[in-house]
């Protein structure tokens, strides 16, 4: 229970390469014809949708080019090459990312598969709305991590298709340098650009596409922004008390709901059955900055 709601958790940390993102990999390699399946496939990530395409590919049996910031976690980076992905590194922002992914194309004709902004991706993603309702029919609410927007846009569209009266809540990282474009474009009515967030949610480092924004714009009800301390502290929480690993990313959708921006946010202050998706269990246990976070300053070490 939290402040009177009873809480159900999506636990997508237990899908194949710990993370959702093997949901719309999956579909994505599936959906290939035979001869464009020839090339394989590529794209760019900052590490679970990378580790997810590399395993569909893998499972095909066909090549994957995945471009990576030079700042994703060990953990992902490992992942991909244990998978059989051919890795190449890039400045972690996302116009290089897509630089580099365009020009690995152009080399090898791969097809290329985006991590969120994707038709085939999108629909993959929505089998977590699909199966949350089919598990938990009386959901007043669903509360899901939100970057690029690809989950939230898939869940929106499945979710409100079945149930239309319920709360889809975007749950937004508001990083170290206002980044949370999310909260942002919705206020304004389109899609505002800033840039990426400096926030320990790393895998939240997307901004919207064409595809995903009107998703966002007409079915997301509210989206909740929260610091670094709060994704921290519902870290901290899920691993003491519910005994599960989630990587920072995974953690904002329940730091949303222990906000106090939740309970007096008009779209959520009635809603006492909310489901929450815990997107990713990915965490890189060997970065020290994250057990930093976790102390008092006192305690910190001093390079």
């Amino acid at each position: 229970m939290a402040g009177g709601r009873q809480l159900f958790f999506k636990c997508e940390i237990f899908q194949r390469t710990g993370a959702f993102k093997f949901r719309g990999a999956c579909n994505s390699v599936q959906l290939l014809g035979d001869e464009e399946s020839k090339k394989g496939v590529v794209t760019h990530s900052s590490g679970n949708h990378a580790a997810a395409l590399a395993l569909a590919a893998k499972l095909r049996g066909i090549p994957a080019h995945i471009v990576v910031p030079h700042t994703t976690p060990q953990c992902k980076v490992d992942a991909v090459r244990a998978y059989g992905g051919t890795l190449y590194f890039c400045e972690p922002t996302v116009d290089a990312r897509e630089a580099k992914c365009a020009e690995v194309a152009a080399a090898t004709g791969a097809t290329l598969v985006p991590p969120y902004n994707y038709g085939p991706v999108i629909a993959g993603q929505g089998t977590i709305g699909l199966e949350f309702l089919d598990q938990v029919p009386d959901l007043d609410a669903l509360v899901v991590p939100v970057s690029g927007g690809g989950m939230i846009s898939g869940i929106a569209l499945a979710a409100k298709a079945l149930k239309p009266g319920i709360q889809v809540i975007a749950a937004e990282p508001a990083g170290t340098n206002g980044g949370a474009d999310v909260a942002l474009s919705k206020m304004a009515g389109w899609v505002v650009p800033v840039a990426k967030p400096d926030t320990i949610a790393d895998g939240l480092q997307g901004r919207l596409g064409d595809l995903t924004w009107p998703v966002v714009r007409d079915l997301v009800d509210a989206v909740v922004v929260v610091d670094e301390q709060e994704i921290v502290g519902a870290m901290r929480l899920i691993m003491e008390r519910m005994k599960l690993v989630v990587e920072p990313s995974g953690a904002v959708g329940l730091a949303a709901v222990l906000s106090p921006a939740f309970a007096s946010n008009t779209h959520t202050r009635g809603c006492r059955r909310v489901g929450v998706v815990l997107c990713g269990g990915n965490v890189d246990l060997g970065a020290r900055g994250l057990w930093d976070c976790w102390l008092p300053q006192s305690a910190r070490r001093e390079d």
